[in-house]
């Protein structure tokens, strides 16, 4: 039975096949199924994505970091860390509204969660692959708005109130220009889909990665991670809990459990914005090297019971964390290098700098196609850069199914038999 589950395309197609009778319930069995392995991920990566951050920022002020709990790198300080948190009683302020108070945490940590279930981990490893996934991943992670502002005005402190109104100007600010650099590459590609552009991009890095299909790319890779980090709330944008200002802004009344969820909302959206960069800009799964690349692909339909599929698919979800981690990397070292703004000058620095030049990338990005515009005999219009147009890719790229192997191996009828 194991064997077999890697000749299915999907956990779905293997679910149906073993419910028989039951096929009907098989969706529940595939929701849950999903919902484990992301819930597994979501509650990881931010384990490591802490430590990481005292590793880093010990080393950047010269210090070793977390060095006892878990061995000589510390690597089970965090676990440590949860394990007390999950002791400490749950308090919640006389003055509070108790039912937003304890519900805030939840909405954060849903939406949060919400946005890995349209996020391919590799080629066709994703809970839900809808064509409109980059669309879904931005309108899910802007709900985490509402959570903070609930949090920061059911508290019934002046302090988390004055946090949740700043991130609620700063998270509406910085969505427009995120929302108009996403568009960018989606306008080279034509799919909103993560899966169909991620296959857009095998081949050597360059030029065939979103990032280098043309200048307004390029520049809006940059332009897109600068506001990625702030609608994270990642220093120097994080005014809504400036401890120097606020005590800890729309968290200061929380405590325990529900205090962790807010910030395992924060690390995992590191990583979900940063998984949004590496479809939209770096090669999503792929490594980027052509020759190996294309004999990864080529084991794809190798070896029985798809078992080498699963293996080359493994490899690509490895190259997408990796890259992702770097990511995530990359903004923790910018907390620790740069001081942190004053809420003026992060919303001056959006409005007047970060949406103008968004603005000016995506309208550089819509014109940019018309200089490369070419018609092919016997074919309908078509923009190509650099050679082969994006979407070809795409379909060479997608497995094909066995129905789909049996009708292309199948002898065409001459038009009279038919």
């Amino acid at each position: 039975m194991i064997f077999a589950l890697f000749s299915y395309d999907s956990i779905s197609d293997f679910v149906d096949s073993m419910m028989g009778s039951w096929a009907a319930w098989a969706w529940v069995v595939v929701a849950l199924i999903h919902a484990v392995i992301i819930i597994h991920f979501f509650a990881v990566a931010p384990l490591f994505y802490i430590w990481l951050e005292r590793k880093v920022s010990g080393r950047i002020q010269d210090r070793l970091g977390p060095t006892r709990v878990g061995g000589k790198f510390g690597w089970l300080q965090t676990l440590a860390d949860g394990l007390k948190l999950i002791q400490k009683e749950d308090l919640c302020p006389q003055s509070a509204d108790q039912l937003m108070f304890r519900i805030s945490p939840y909405i954060v940590f849903v939406a949060t969660f919400g946005a890995f279930i349209v996020l391919p981990f590799s080629n066709g490893w994703v809970a839900q692959n809808l064509e409109i996934g980059i669309f879904f991943m931005l309108a899910v992670m802007s709900l985490e708005v509402i959570g903070i502002i609930l949090a920061g005005y059911s508290s019934g402190s002046k302090w988390a109130l004055f946090g949740g109104m700043r991130e609620a100007a700063q998270m509406v600010s910085y969505e427009i220009p995120m929302a108009i650099c996403a568009l960018v590459p989606i306008v080279a590609a034509g799919s909103l889909n993560f899966v169909e552009i991620g296959r857009m991009q095998s081949g050597w890095f360059f030029p065939n990665w979103l990032m280098f299909n043309n200048p307004f790319t390029f520049l809006a890779f940059f332009v897109y991670f600068t506001v990625a980090t702030a609608s994270v709330k990642r220093a120097p944008f994080d005014l809504a809990e400036a401890e120097s200002e606020l005590v800890a802004g729309f968290h200061t009344e929380y405590s325990g459990i529900r205090w962790s969820y807010f910030f395992m909302a924060e690390y995992a959206g590191m990583f979900a914005v940063s998984g949004i960069a590496v479809f939209l800009f770096l090669g999503g799964w792929y490594t980027g090297i052509g020759p190996l690349d294309a004999s990864l692909v080529s084991l794809q339909s190798v070896g029985p019971y798809g078992i080498l599929s699963y293996i080359v698919n493994l490899i690509f979800m490895v190259v997408f964390i990796t890259k992702g981690c770097l990511l995530v990397f990359l903004q923790i070292w910018i907390r620790w290098t740069f001081p942190r703004l004053r809420i003026d000058q992060v919303m001056m620095t959006c409005l007047k700098y970060l949406l103008p030049m968004s603005c000016a990338l995506f309208l550089g990005a819509v014109l940019w196609p018309l200089l490369y515009y070419s018609v092919s005999s016997g074919e309908s219009p078509r923009t190509k850069w650099f050679g082969e147009p994006l979407y070809d890719k795409v379909i060479a790229a997608e497995p094909a199914s066995a129905e789909q192997a049996a009708r292309q191996s199948a002898p065409q009828l001459a038009k009279g038999e038919r």
